[in-house]
């Protein structure tokens, strides 16, 4: 096998998965790897936010025209950051196994948790799903947009005067900062992204590296990633719309799929959650994960969802204009 070029940004976090990924390549496949790393847009532009520069979609976009042009074979994405709809001509192969899903919060002082934290206390993120739910839950809470890499948020607890942080756990994990973490917030407090936690290989489709890639897939991981883009896909949200879906899969292998969406200032909150049997071997079990998610969005829109998102639109349009 020809050596394997790997698409991905150049952040600390982006090239420790890449590079874990180009590990597991040459291990596992016996292929020599590349990096091929590409400065995207949302990394260029910082000063401004995600939501009014086209938001997560633009550290995919230039990644998938490297595959897209023949620079790279495989890209490694941080799976939440992944749009609804993928770029004609590329295919999500494989989701290795998923590291921590939750969110993590880091306080200016140690011992720090989103129940102990002060009235008024100011509290990074640039996260809108994290946003609402933390004004939901504590609406006594200043809320500071963040943007930036992991080191340059960490170092905003001083330099913004924060009194707390919020992250993802993964990241936090991967680049060895796992000991900074002072409250792993429970699914219950704070539900996670969609296929936070998780890696997303993509490749171009029908292409010999796509069918190698696709052995470094965790069916389980896969189950659950499906389930929360199934949701994401029907509601057609993005980083914008303070939206979670999370699965998880019990010992007796039923998959649990819990999902909301919210208003931007956390007031309101619509929730929903199903469950069905994903056995192993079970035909067609990624795909009935998949409808899951969909059937969880269909439910939610029912319950408020649909007229909640055209008001979420329409501050969005108000913001920009």
């Amino acid at each position: 096998m020809t050596t394997i070029r790997i698409a991905t940004r150049g952040s600390d976090l982006a090239l420790w998965q890449a590079r874990y990924v180009a590990g597991r390549i040459e291990t596992e496949l016996g292929a020599a790897t590349e990096l091929v790393v590409v400065k995207t847009t949302g990394d260029r532009i910082q000063n401004v936010s995600l939501a009014k520069i086209g938001g997560k979609g633009l550290f995919v976009k230039e990644i998938e025209e490297a595959l897209l042009d023949g620079r790279a074979d495989v890209a490694v994405h941080s799976a939440k950051d992944l749009p609804a709809l993928m770029a004609d001509g590329l295919e999500l192969v494989a989701f290795p196994q998923r590291a921590d899903s939750r969110d993590a919060l880091v306080g200016r002082q140690r011992g720090a948790s989103v129940a102990k934290l002060a009235a008024g206390a100011r509290v990074g993120t640039g996260s809108a799903r994290r946003a609402a739910q933390l004004s939901s839950t504590r609406p006594d809470l200043e809320i500071v947009a963040l943007r930036g890499n992991v080191p340059t948020r960490l170092q905003k607890l001083e330099s913004e005067n924060l009194a707390a942080v919020v992250l993802a756990c993964a990241g936090l994990d991967r680049l060895g900062l796992g000991a900074r973490i002072d409250e792993r917030i429970s699914p219950d407090t704070m539900l996670p992204a969609v296929a936070q936690g998780a890696l997303a290989l993509e490749a171009r489709s029908n292409d010999p590296v796509a069918i190698e890639i696709a052995k470094l897939d965790d069916v389980d991981t896969a189950i659950c990633v499906n389930a929360e883009r199934g949701f994401l896909l029907r509601l057609g949200g993005d980083c914008t719309v303070p939206l979670a879906c999370f699965a998880e899969l019990s010992d007796t292998r039923i998959l649990r799929v819990r999902a909301l969406l919210a208003s931007a200032d956390g007031s309101k909150v619509l929730r929903e959650q199903l469950e069905i049997d994903a056995s192993p071997g079970r035909p067609g079990v990624v795909k009935s994960a998949a409808n899951a998610g969909t059937r969880l969005a269909e439910s939610v829109l029912a319950a408020g969802g649909a007229e909640l998102l055209e008001q979420l639109q329409q501050g969005r349009s108000e913001a920009e204009a």
